[in-house]
């Protein structure tokens, strides 16, 4: 059957359409992804180097893996002589607090911020708006206001040096409370009463039956909560005072020193740092986009 002349000019607006989208978003991919390269080429080359005259795609620079051989040998990095000595045992020892802290912090802001928000959104009581709205207006307090008060609270409470110190303060995670109860507001409540029938507990209902249907939303969560608790050097160094308990971003800022700056070791241990990041990614990018929009189904 022939199109008529409007379906050829709507199947023509789509192939333009589709044209103009994909080249928008191939621009945007390479706007993304032109500092990471850089920063990948930069890890190949000299340090100081680069920093005098910027990360660029320039292919003709020379590379090494001289960087790298510094990061993973026991070599005392030069320029470090009157200061602390800095080696791969030492950054290795960094690598895995903060793994150990990432995976902490992740596994516990699931936990506690799912159950808040499983409470508020499928229960009805009194003050419930209240207590949302009360969780929703910390969203808009700045951390450096909480910051002085955390500290006296988490001194007081002996935890001064240690990872709970770190975590315990940001397991309430309000955005994370926030983006949950908006994903289980927009799920089916008969899935409760079918349980109930069925005889299953209150308990049961929330982790056997809630739990795995917001799969996506613990994905989407899981990346964004492994970013932040990665990527924090503020409150783990008010926190942290013993050096072997520092985590990578701190101990990638202890590299500059008015003793000498380290650029080689600080560029390439920064990008080898993105690798778990970027595998907590690549295993829950799936769930990432259906989670995001399957919570702002309802708000």
């Amino acid at each position: 059957m022939a199109k008529t002349p409007k379906q050829k000019t709507m199947a023509a607006n789509h192939k333009v359409g589709t044209f103009l989208a994909t080249a928008l978003f191939a621009l945007l991919s390479a706007l993304i992804a032109f500092p990471l390269v850089c920063g990948l080429l930069g890890s190949f080359r000299d340090g100081q180097k680069v920093i005098t005259t910027g990360m660029s795609l320039d292919l003709t620079s020379p590379v090494s893996l001289q960087n790298y051989q510094e990061l993973f040998s026991m070599f005392n990095p030069s320029g470090f002589e009157d200061s602390v000595v800095v080696n791969s045992r030492s950054y290795f020892n960094w690598y895995k607090n903060s793994l150990v802290l990432t995976l902490t912090t992740v596994i516990l802001t699931l936990l506690v911020c799912y159950f808040i928000a499983y409470g508020l959104s499928m229960y009805k009581f009194k003050l419930q708006g209240f207590l949302f709205f009360m969780v929703i207006a910390t969203m808009s307090v700045p951390f450096e206001i909480l910051m002085l008060p955390l500290y006296q609270e988490v001194n007081t409470l002996g935890l001064i040096n240690s990872n709970p110190g770190v975590f315990l303060p940001g397991l309430c995670a309000a955005s994370t409370i926030f983006f949950f109860k908006q994903y289980m507001t927009s799920l089916p409540k008969e899935l409760l009463d079918a349980a109930r029938v069925d005889g299953c507990t209150e308990y049961g209902i929330s982790v056997k039956i809630m739990m795995p249907i917001t799969k996506p939303a613990f994905a989407s969560m899981a990346i964004l909560c492994a970013m932040g608790s990665w990527n924090n050097m503020l409150w783990p160094m008010l926190v942290f005072r013993d050096t072997n308990k520092f985590t990578l971003p701190i101990g990638l800022n202890t590299l500059l020193t008015p003793y000498g700056n380290n650029y080689n070791l600080l560029i390439s241990g920064s990008m080898f740092g993105i690798i778990p990041i970027l595998i907590i990614y690549l295993i829950f990018n799936r769930y990432l986009v259906e989670g995001m929009t399957s919570g702002a189904v309802k708000g």
